[in-house]
């Protein structure tokens, strides 16, 4: 039985959407013209990606709505609670992004206000590379706000290399200008912030570790929150072994363990189908030591090389002499972000960031 495919993220934008948008923004403006909106909303509309949809229905409302940037933001401040879908929502930060770099203060008030029914995250970025100093100080004040969206929208906002978005090069060369935005965040009480605040600090270590570790260093590690964030924050430099971001976990000595058994079964299979990777570790130390257990796959390219990707495992901390045995099933599918191609994929465990055995899975044809 074949199983439906699932329908594409563009169509988020689709044309019940357009006809939402028509009849809801009719509603609130008689004078709206959702017929002429609709028809150029539309256009060549089944081959653009949803980001083109996205830019599409914002630069059309701003040839069909009926006064000028200031009367319009009133329609679409109205609009904004009816139309019931976060990433629909974000087409109106898109039309301040576009027709409001004239009207600084009232676009700061407008993408604040919106990013309550989505998120005004790529909105901002606009601001930021039009006018980096003025924008953050607004984002700052935002970084204080009693509404979570907002506070989450001044961190993730001027992330540098924010997904699905141009990245922010100022920021990647110097990343200091946000640190207070980044304080203020440390220990927020919405895990929605803080998820933000680990994102943003994690992409400035691909560029940065040094500034981050400086960063971090002051912060309250008692305070589990803020705990949270710094662990999240390391976790691409924890997959390298970063020994620093390690004896952040307190794992950053080499690990005093045994590898007793190690297996990755079965040793070939097809696409589809699943391999079971496990372990069995023994404590050697003479004290009781912390591990963190990640495990890798080198993934075979289409060139017929490999990409090695970490994943996480198990965090523990062991007694001498106890033994600690894992085993975990990964599905072995084509993904929008992997496709797998037949060979040889090694499999490596990882202790405290060293590898300390390996095995290996045939993917055949």
């Amino acid at each position: 039985m074949e199983t439906e495919a699932a329908p594409l993220l563009k169509e988020i934008f689709n044309r019940d959407r357009l006809e939402h948008f028509a009849v809801e923004t009719k509603d609130i403006d008689p004078d709206f013209d959702g017929e002429r909106f609709l028809t150029l909303a539309s256009i060549g509309l089944d081959d653009l990606s949803i980001m083109q949809r996205l830019r599409q229905i914002a630069v059309v409302y701003h040839d069909t709505l009926p006064g000028g940037f200031a009367t319009n933001l009133e329609i679409l401040r109205a609009l904004a609670p009816r139309i019931n879908h976060g990433f629909a929502s974000i087409v109106l930060p898109e039309y301040v992004a576009l027709h409001g770099h004239d009207h600084f203060d009232l676009s700061m008030d407008a993408l604040a206000f919106f990013t309550r029914f989505g998120s005004s995250e790529f909105a901002i970025r606009h601001f930021l590379l039009k006018d980096l100093s003025r924008t953050l100080k607004v984002m700052e004040r935002w970084s204080l706000d009693e509404n979570e969206h907002v506070r989450r929208l001044s961190s993730e906002g001027c992330r540098p290399r924010l997904p699905w978005s141009f990245q922010l090069r100022d920021l990647i060369s110097d990343p200091s200008p946000v640190a207070p935005i980044l304080d203020n965040l440390r220990s927020d009480p919405s895990l929605y912030v803080r998820k933000s605040v680990a994102n943003h600090l994690n992409d400035i270590t691909k560029d940065h570790p040094a500034w981050v570790f400086d960063r971090i260093a002051n912060w309250p590690k008692d305070d589990p929150r803020t705990a949270w964030i710094m662990k999240q924050a390391l976790r691409t430099l924890i997959k390298k072994g970063d020994t620093k971001a390690l004896h952040h976990l307190g794992a950053g000595e080499k690990a005093e363990v045994k590898v007793e058994s190690f297996a990755v079964t079965p040793s070939s299979l097809k696409l589809g189908g699943a391999v079971k990777i496990s372990a069995r570790l023994v404590s050697t130390a003479s004290a009781p030591q912390k591990l963190v257990i990640d495990y890798a796959v080198h993934y075979v390219k289409k060139g017929g090389g490999t990409s090695k990707k970490v994943f996480k495992w198990k965090e523990a901390t062991l007694d001498p002499g106890q033994t600690l045995e894992l085993a975990i099933s990964r599905a072995i599918r084509d993904f929008t972000t992997r496709v797998h191609y037949a060979g040889r994929h090694p499999v490596e465990l990882i202790v405290n960031g060293e590898v300390l055995a390996e095995g290996a899975f045939e993917l055949l044809a």
